[in-house]
């Protein structure tokens, strides 16, 4: 019997050799400035990373501007608490600089790489380099025992990812490939599946007959920065919607798992996203904030959405007729991920004050960040003769401090070849198929103001299944501590 999900998270690959060098292809970029340094101290720290560490990238950095740019990603992420686990890991950073299309760069990084035989490369590069550094790996000799780490997105659409796809499988075996979404590593995440199976009380409410609809946000109250060149190539349907908030709903719509096992909730997964009814224009509204095409690298007449809301049917036995409804966006009122599943209303109305005054029944609320919660409310009657009561939420927090982050989970997963937190291509495949007619087939996008909740033509969209509930930072008393 395969090992139990949340004890050891076993997957493909479980087993096998610990990859004994880690290669960051993209060291002077954004990403890695942000989330790779952080991660990498962190497990020098607790003593998960003891290999070599080779920076890759164009850029021309002598040791010590590299060592520096590291401890200024450090510093920024937080204090260096551990001088000494800090001075192991500048001791195990190496640099290459040279050109991704130039063969003479992979000979460089082979002789960097010295007696290692088993490297994990990760690609937190462009989409658009993964071929080419996926071929040049294969090329210079660097993928046998190899593992190839890609961010997503995986393609730009169908065609892409299946021709992605071709172009890994020619050079590295699928249990060496590992497809990141940085957002299936989020404690909060994972504990939407813990929470689904761990309980009993949710199962005999969650379907088509308990269930009315249920709808996702992911808000952002800041713009793209910097990332005015990607942001053109992929917007928000691209970057969050058809990625991290599909996977959201996988775990929220999926079926529970045959057995304990990753493979068994992939399974599962991929099952929503082949269930799924492909997107029509008229499912979906697009915005793009005022000032928008003012940004660096944008273009001045730029139709790329920064927003984007979508109504989703899931054709499944279960959720038949329940409409989903995920929205995302920058520069919106506020920076949270939430999930509310409505419940329908009693079958009777018994009571004159059966609803709220905003209309909503009983519902299930993920609180993802920037703090993690479920809520579940119910009403309750006031004291008094009359049969007059409040709608209350029962309030369940989650204290997330002191576990690992994302990437120190993801990547120490990937290194140790455990799939669980990775995603599969037939699910990605299936997600791609979902969005692919409205990638080109859409609406316009709609302008909207900085600092509101998107165009209004969103709120039309869900206007017959009560209106968006807009997730707020406000704290109380049942609140998680700050």
């Amino acid at each position: 019997m395969s090992e139990p999900i949340p004890a050891s998270r076993a997957g493909r690959g479980a087993g096998a050799a610990h990859s004994d060098a880690l290669v960051v292809f993209g060291f002077t970029g954004d990403l890695a400035n942000k989330q790779i340094f952080p991660a990498l101290y962190q497990m020098v720290k607790k003593g998960t990373l003891t290999v070599p560490v080779i920076g890759v990238a164009s850029s021309i950095l002598s040791d010590d501007e590299m060592r520096k740019r590291v401890r200024d990603s450090v510093e920024h992420d937080g204090k260096i608490d551990d001088p000494a686990a800090f001075d192991r890991l500048l001791s195990l950073l190496h640099y290459v600089s040279g050109d991704y299309k130039d063969p003479a760069t992979f000979e460089a990084l082979k002789t960097a790489l010295g007696p290692a035989q088993r490297p994990a490369h990760y690609l937190a590069i462009p989409p658009a380099l993964f071929e080419t550094v996926i071929k040049s790996l294969g090329a210079a000799g660097l993928a046998k025992n190899a593992r190839v780490i890609v961010e997503k997105p995986f393609g730009r659409d169908l065609a892409s990812a299946i021709e992605l796809d071709a172009v890994a499988h020619a050079v590295f075996p699928e249990s060496s490939i590992f497809r990141i979404d940085h957002y299936l590593g989020k404690e909060a995440i994972m504990n939407l599946l813990y929470f689904r199976f761990a309980n009993s009380f949710l199962e005999p409410i969650w379907n088509r007959h308990y269930v009315a609809s249920v709808q996702v946000t992911l808000a952002e109250d800041f713009g793209i920065g910097q990332r005015g060149t990607f942001y053109e190539s992929a917007g928000a349907l691209r970057d969050v919607i058809q990625n991290h908030l599909f996977q959201i709903v996988a775990l929220l719509a999926m079926e529970p798992p045959a057995y304990q096992g990753f493979t068994a909730v992939q399974s599962e997964k991929a099952g929503v996203f082949h269930a799924m009814r492909p997107l029509t224009a008229a499912d979906m509204v697009r915005g793009q904030y005022e000032g928008y095409r003012n940004e660096k690298d944008v273009a001045p007449d730029s139709d790329v959405e920064t927003f984007c809301a979508l109504r989703l049917f899931i054709d499944s036995w279960r959720w038949s007729g329940v409409p989903w409804y995920l929205r995302t966006g920058k520069l919106l009122a506020t920076t949270a991920a939430e999930v509310l599943v409505q419940l329908r209303p009693p079958p009777q109305k018994l009571f004159d004050d059966a609803f709220p005054q905003d209309g909503r029944a009983n519902y299930v609320r993920f609180k993802l960040q920037p703090t993690s919660a479920v809520a579940r409310a119910a009403r309750i009657k006031r004291p008094g003769k009359g049969f007059i009561g409040d709608q209350r939420e029962l309030y369940l927090c989650d204290d997330m401090q002191g576990g690992e982050t994302t990437y120190e989970r993801l990547l120490g997963d990937a290194m140790v070849g455990d799939g669980s937190l990775f995603t599969g291509q037939d699910a990605v495949e299936a997600a791609w198929a979902v969005v692919d007619p409205v990638l080109v087939d859409h609406s316009p996008c709609l302008p909207y103001a900085p600092g509101s909740w998107g165009p209004t033509a969103a709120d039309a969209l869900i206007a017959g299944d009560g209106g968006w509930h807009n997730p707020t930072t406000e704290t109380g008393p049942e609140r998680c501590p700050p």
